[in-house]
């Protein structure tokens, strides 16, 4: 290993603060050996990684009874302690990447002085636009707008006790139907806008900082260099890196999860397919297996492929609601709910003091877990994207771009099944459960079996997409930094994230699933306060 004159940060020289920032690492900092099967296997990352997540799943086989009670305990335990850590953390991460845009570090060039972007604007948003896009807003599009919009139009709503109490803490009227719509896609907005892709932007910078400018591995540990020095190649290190692993592979399974639960419903209001753990763990293992032959395709050949298939689905599905749907309304709303959004987030992001229980804690408290266990997944991707760009760039775009499309995407869906609802009186949409009220709202509009068809491949290509490039980034994480490891680890974990799906959704449905992604994210979400502390750190010895 190099001295720690050559591997560390370089001290100031003089009085220029113009440094020289390279971080040069010794082979020896990466341990890596060729293990069974051919695997690269980065220990002890690897070895903790997977034996604990194979320990996992035959423990959710074996005693099913007990993870089912284990998991619809720990759930509503983490999110009534813990609601206002994941708020206050996420408003962090948010006024920390203001503070970036607005300061002389926003010059800062990732990949160095000379660098130039690797692709066109068109191109990049293009690229942060597929990011954003998932299984998510398939599942919540529709449903996560109604069901804000009825529980403030009745100005009631179930506690985390199960208690009915008056919920107006944003000033909504029981009984007012605009009032309650502006609130309903105020509340999804802020779910999907710019906490969430603060916490992407956090993770991607670091990434992209300590990679591309400090020659690091492209792994999260990189990011702790300026905080804990050499010890980020020991122990240190690969705890940083195993919650990261933890964190990714229960964010996908959740995703996972909730892409089985809607395929289900879907083909059941198309085909009469029966409704079951039964269908969902056929749905999820085959999805897997076609998800595995996208691995062993390759990049070019198989995420890439059907990530343009899926573009092209998910915008054609976009603008037939848009066009069948009230379309002056949509547009008009689209702009509405922005600005509900403004006027409303001081509010929505208050961590104390709180009267809507269930909202803070079953809505706000999950999706920001869910958000901080994604960001590796995410935050990896748009770093190797944004080669090129200056920080204050990179900030404001990756905040903005993704969060208008997702505020359009609500604006559309949720827009219309409201209007379905406001003057059509569409009791089966309002009725219907969270997974099914998207195929319930494209019945109301013309030609609702090829909608509803198009809706399910969607959901089904989003899942092998997450599965295989979720696959792609453990892979790397465990590989030390390496994105050439052998395709054999990639399998591996592409199983095993179906394994974990299943035995969640078999041990306690959705609640399984959010009990774990709260409870890997809870942990993570320390790793990312860190991290910004970290990027502060290594912004402060770049030239700009």
């Amino acid at each position: 290993m190099s001295d720690s004159s050559s591997n560390g940060l370089r001290e100031p020289t003089g009085d220029s603060d113009l440094i020289d920032t390279d971080y040069e690492i010794g082979q020896d900092n990466i341990e890596t050996q060729i293990g069974p099967f051919g695997m690269d296997i980065h220990n002890p990352v690897f070895l903790i990684s997977g034996l604990s997540i194979i320990a996992f799943v035959f423990y959710a086989l074996a005693l099913p009874e007990q993870a089912e009670g284990f998991f619809g305990w720990l759930r509503p335990a983490l999110t009534s302690t813990f609601d206002w850590f994941f708020l206050g953390a996420a408003n962090i991460f948010v006024l920390f990447c203001l503070f970036l845009i607005v300061t002389p570090w926003g010059k800062v060039r990732i990949g160095g002085l000379d660098a130039t972007p690797d692709y066109s604007y068109i191109g990049w948003f293009a690229m942060l636009f597929a990011a954003g896009m998932g299984i998510g807003l398939m599942f919540y599009g529709v449903s996560e707008p109604l069901t804000h919009y009825t529980t403030s139009l009745a100005g009631t709503e179930i506690g985390a006790d199960g208690v009915r109490t008056d919920w107006a803490p944003l000033g909504a009227a029981a009984g007012d139907q605009a009032q309650a719509a502006r609130l309903g896609m105020a509340a999804t907005i802020f779910h999907w806008g710019l906490h969430p892709w603060a916490i992407y932007a956090i993770v991607a910078l670091a990434l992209a900082l300590f990679s591309f400018n400090k020659g690091l591995p492209l792994t999260i540990r990189s990011a702790f260099y300026p905080v804990f020095g050499e010890r980020v190649w020991g122990w240190t290190g690969h705890i940083i890196d195993i919650l990261a692993v933890f964190a990714t592979l229960f964010g996908l399974a959740t995703s996972l999860g909730f892409g089985a639960t809607q395929a289900n419903a879907g083909l059941n209001a198309l085909f009469g397919v029966p409704i079951g753990s039964t269908t969902e763990v056929v749905l999820i293992s085959a999805i897997t297996a076609v998800a595995l032959v996208s691995v062993l395709r390759g990049l070019d050949g198989g995420v890439k492929l059907l990530s343009e298939l899926n573009m092209g689905l998910a915008f054609l599905l976009l603008f037939f609601v848009l066009l069948a749907g009230p379309t002056l309304l949509i547009l008009t709303g689209f702009l509405d709910s922005l600005m509900a959004y403004v006027q409303y987030l001081p509010a929505l992001s208050m961590p104390f003091g709180r009267e809507d229980v269930n909202y803070s804690q079953g809505w706000t408290g999950f999706y920001w877990a869910w958000w901080i266990s994604w960001s590796p997944f995410v935050g990896m991707f748009i770093a190797r994207v944004s080669r090129g760009r200056t920080v204050r760039e990179f900030i404001t775009c990756v905040l903005l771009i993704p969060s208008l499309v997702c505020v359009l995407w609500m604006s559309v869906f949720g827009g219309a099944a409201i209007h379905q609802v406001i003057q059509d009186g569409a009791i089966a949409v309002v009725e219907a459960p969270l997974e099914l009220k998207l195929f319930r709202m494209l019945d109301g509009l013309p030609l609702a079996g090829i909608s509803s068809l198009i809706g399910i491949i969607l959901v089904i290509v989003f899942f092998v997409t997450s599965s295989d490039s979720g696959s792609l980034v453990i892979d790397t994480i465990t590989a030390g930094g390496k994105v050439d490891a052998p395709v054999g680890q990639r399998v591996f974990w592409c199983i095993f994230e179906g394994a974990v799906a299943i035995v969640l959704l078999v041990g306690g449905g959705l609640a399984a699933l959010q009990a774990m992604v709260i409870s890997t994210g809870l942990p993570f979400t320390v790793v990312l306060l860190l991290m910004c502390w970290a990027i502060f750190k290594g912004l402060q010895t770049e030239p700009r």
